[in-house]
């Protein structure tokens, strides 16, 4: 009984390990100079958030901090992506 807990125990633990390095990597990425976040226009007053694929033009107040609108829009597409996985 001694080895089988044992066994048991090491898989659930690799599982778990596997699940939070593989969610390590979604939110980190590969680093690479292609994986862009955000572009800031300063011509034409305009960001554009590329994980979310969303464009504004108050370049201005995003500078001062205003993120909310950014942030909402992440906190929705993380919990439609989770959504999806659930169903999957």
């Amino acid at each position: 009984m001694r080895i089988l807990r044992a066994r048991l125990y090491e898989r659930a633990l690799h599982e778990q390990q596997t699940e939070l390095a593989a969610d390590r990597r979604a939110q980190v990425g590969t680093g690479e100079r292609s994986e862009k976040v955000r572009t800031y226009n300063f011509p034409q007053g305009r960001v554009t958030d590329h994980r979310i694929k969303l464009t504004t033009h108050n370049l201005q107040s995003v500078l001062e901090g205003e993120l909310d609108e950014y942030t909402d829009a992440l906190a929705a597409e993380e919990r439609r992506q989770k959504l999806e996985a659930q169903a999957a």
